[in-house]
């Protein structure tokens, strides 16, 4: 990354992590696809949903960028990507601003869902910037207190899935608070091998997540637990007479899922920015899978 310019706009887009956005578009298509499932589909809820899902993340990822450099969990050593703070191709200053200019388009748009759907889009709303914020920032850090995995589980799964749901059908179908788990399962599973990955310097930063206390061990079984929940939940929700058995389509992704898992068992440092990868595009794919089969 060297021929990337401080300040530049591609210094903006790296902050801004693209790779991470399907753990945005995974839960908003699953959420829009319970709403067409029970006919309460609206595309406009469903645009603006998915736009107010992208700007909470991309400014979630610039408040992580910003607070693990103050923290010193990113440091030169780091085994992952790039960080723009730490590598110097955005000052504090300059992320601080992009926090809040990004909250703020959010906000925007939770403005419109709340006149499309009424005043719980501003509980929903305002509780996912406060939770970006508080993931890596404030008095109580939730990632440097073991409660990251909790966050990522309630906010990428339930909370954007029923949400997606709910501004669009008005409340919240049965098979979208099952539907949730899935997703939150395999959006946690991503922030599992990005700890496995980094134990070590996040035990020197003083970050307290699963891995740091309980061992790596720890990390690699609550893998294993995620992806199982991920494929369990489409049987139980064809059990429940749901949706008909193309919500079990994501099935066909388990040996992708088996092989992840391996990786996580056997791999160590940045041989593992390949499953991390991985298993953000099985979110990816398992998603667009999980939403088809939903609707159909």
């Amino acid at each position: 990354m060297s021929d990337v310019t401080p300040g530049s706009a591609r210094a903006w887009i790296l902050a801004a992590r693209p790779a991470t956005l399907t753990a945005a578009f995974a839960p908003v298509a699953v959420g829009t696809a319970c709403a067409w499932r029970v006919g309460g589909f609206r595309g406009d809820a469903a645009l603006a949903a998915l736009l107010g899902a992208f700007l909470i993340q991309i400014a979630t990822n610039f408040a992580n960028d910003l607070y693990d450099f103050q923290k010193g969990a990113d440091t030169e050593e780091r085994l992952g990507p790039l960080r723009a703070a730490q590598s110097g191709l955005l000052s504090v200053r300059q992320l601080r601003r992009g926090i809040f200019a990004t909250f703020a388009l959010a906000l925007g748009v939770g403005i419109y869902l709340t006149w499309v759907a009424g005043p719980a889009v501003v509980v929903i709303g305002l509780s996912s910037i406060a939770a970006g914020l508080a993931y890596t920032g404030g008095p109580f850090p939730l990632a440097y207190n073991g409660l990251g995995d909790v966050f990522v589980m309630a906010f990428f799964g339930f909370v954007a899935v029923c949400g997606t749901a709910f501004v669009q059908a008005l409340y919240v179908p049965d098979v979208a608070w099952a539907a949730s788990i899935p997703i939150g399962a395999l959006a946690t599973a991503i922030l599992a091998v990005n700890n496995v990955r980094d134990f070590e310097g996040d035990a020197r930063a003083g970050k307290g997540t699963i891995v740091v206390r309980f061992g790596r061990e720890a990390g690699v079984r609550e893998y294993a637990i995620l992806l199982a929940l991920a494929y369990v939940v489409p049987v139980v929700i064809l059990v429940a007479g749901w949706t008909s058995a193309w919500v079990c389509l994501p099935l066909v992704t388990v040996p992708w899922a088996v092989r992840l898992f391996r990786s996580v068992s056997r791999d160590r440092g940045k041989a593992l920015n390949q499953t991390l990868a991985g298993t953000a595009k099985l979110l990816s794919i398992f998603g667009v899978l999980f939403a088809l089969g939903i609707a159909l």
